[in-house]
């Protein structure tokens, strides 16, 4: 008989002997200093928590600022938790054979480097647009419906808000399978990006070069509410006593829900439960690599063979980066949620706050005849990118907005009131006149909202060395301004006319 193996103890579980040596896991905090991130964690909490009756960008970066101090001091006593970064393109070719043996397809596909993408998926060989390109087994896949069966289950099962919002379920599920020693994922853990390029990662001096910008303030609702839920499962796991807080517990730190947050929001996709009966948040291996183009969606779930199937959406010749379309999101909401800003994106537009004053003497007749459309008497309305950048329930809301009495009297009596979305509406002159003025007026004032010209944002990014965070910033506010642009000469046309 040899000697028993004695095994390491980390988080309360038993560490296999072939797991490695402890660099690969965070050192454990002492007590003073675990005392301290608790202490800062909470009053995170009080203020990442504070509700704001009238949301705006001013005071969402006073309480970014307030945020910004503690989680300083809290990133500074983790960084004793820090452990080495592994180089991706070791990992590679074993997530490769961990796919193939689990029954994923991708034959003339492979992973590749490319400037100014990082790694994306090239073709080898020529497809068509139509042609499968990757299957991927739903076996591979991380979902919430795995979260029952793993270590998060009987947490899930007790937290309500882990219940209500998967993705920040499948965010820690995706925590636990990094510091499972015997993970199923390990080979696909190990390929995903270390760092990103979310908002959770900009400076704040990077982050103030989106000032004037509608992007703003939900990129600081953002940062604000992964901030909260930071300090609120810090405060779980060092309280709980189950297998995820036995686990997470001396690994937790911010930078890694950064980082566990921000690869669910970047390549999370959406597939069937087994059962057929829900939609779930999913990570699907291999898929995740390609990147974005405009397009059509052509990924679809088999129900028949349980996969995921990627279906070129054009053609692609051997060696070109093989694309697929995310679908149709804002430059905004790529910038917020994904990262990246796409400067030739069809489906841009930038968000217009209107709404009808409570003290307006006509707000009944306002709000009954924009209720009649499905148009909200206040909200987010959008000019789109391209010629025509006033869409019809922004454009019914304009007129709406700026008439009389007598004209909402008209309209409220007519069964043409529908007619109002559209361009060719048979409008009183007058009308129409002051809401072209009132939607210019409104493009001027955001126009002069930013620091900086157009002219000026397209010369500081031919700047040698910015960082990405910073680039893209700057990107965005570039395809903004554009918009605006496109939208004041389209409105003064049509004042003209």
């Amino acid at each position: 008989m040899g000697k028993k193996s004695h095994g390491k103890y980390y988080g309360g579980r038993k560490l296999p002997t072939n797991v490695g040596s402890n660099e690969n896991f965070p050192k454990k905090l002492s007590r003073q200093k675990r005392n301290e991130v608790n202490q800062l964690a909470d009053k995170l909490l009080k203020v990442s928590s504070s509700i704001q009756t009238t949301p705006n960008a001013g005071k969402e970066w006073e309480i970014h600022s307030e945020i910004e101090k503690l989680l300083d001091k809290i990133n500074r006593i983790e960084s004793d938790m820090k452990v080495p970064m592994t180089d991706r393109s070791t990992s590679l070719e074993e997530f490769i054979t961990w796919m193939k043996e689990n029954g994923a397809e991708f034959d003339g596909v492979k992973i590749e480097h490319f400037p100014g993408y990082d790694y994306g998926l090239k073709a080898d060989k020529n497809f068509t647009v139509g042609d499968v390109l990757i299957t991927v087994p739903r076996k591979v896949m991380l979902t919430t419906e795995t979260i029952s069966d793993s270590l998060l289950g009987p947490l899930l099962r007790k937290d309500a808000m882990l219940q209500h919002m998967p993705n920040v379920a499948l965010s820690l599920l995706l925590l636990i399978e990094k510091f499972k020693p015997d993970s199923f994922w390990k080979s696909y853990i190990a390929v995903l990006p270390t760092d990103y390029t979310t908002v959770l990662y900009f400076k704040t001096s990077e982050l103030q070069e989106l000032k004037g910008s509608p992007s703003l303030e939900p990129a600081l609702k953002q940062c604000r509410n992964i901030a909260r839920q930071y300090a609120y499962f810090n405060k779980l796991f060092q309280q709980s006593s189950d297998p995820a807080s036995d686990l997470l517990r001396d690994v937790f730190t911010y930078e890694q829900y950064c980082w566990a947050v921000s690869t669910v929001m970047t390549r999370q996709n959406f597939v069937p439960s087994s059962d057929g009966n829900s939609m779930l948040n999913a990570l699907i291996p291999m898929w995740d690599m390609s990147n974005h183009i405009n397009g059509k969606l052509s990924t679809d779930f088999n129900t028949e063979l349980d996969r995921t199937e990627c279906k070129a959406c054009r053609d692609f010749q051997p060696g070109e980066q093989i694309f697929i379309f995310y679908g149709a999101r804002t430059n905004s909401e790529l910038f917020v949620h994904n990262g990246f800003v796409y400067p030739d994106n069809e489906h841009d537009g930038l968000k217009l706050k209107l709404g009808v004053s409570r003290d307006d003497p006509l707000q009944p007749e306002r709000t009954q005849l924009l209720d009649r459309l499905g148009i909200p008497a206040s909200g987010d309305f959008m000019l789109r990118n391209g010629p025509e950048p006033v869409d019809g329930n922004l454009l019914a809301f304009l007129r709406i907005f700026n008439m009389g009495p007598d004209h909402l009297k008209h309209w409220l009596s007519s069964d043409r009131s529908c007619d109002l979305v559209y361009p060719d509406c048979a409008l009183e002159t007058d009308v129409e006149t002051k809401m072209w003025k009132f939607l210019l007026n409104r493009i001027f004032l955001l126009q002069r909202a930013y620091t900086t010209t157009l002219q000026e944002d397209c010369e500081i990014l031919k700047h040698p060395g910015l960082t990405p965070c910073f680039r893209l910033a700057i990107q965005l506010r570039i395809t903004e301004k554009r918009i605006l642009k496109t939208a004041e000469e389209y409105v003064k046309q049509r004042i003209k006319t």
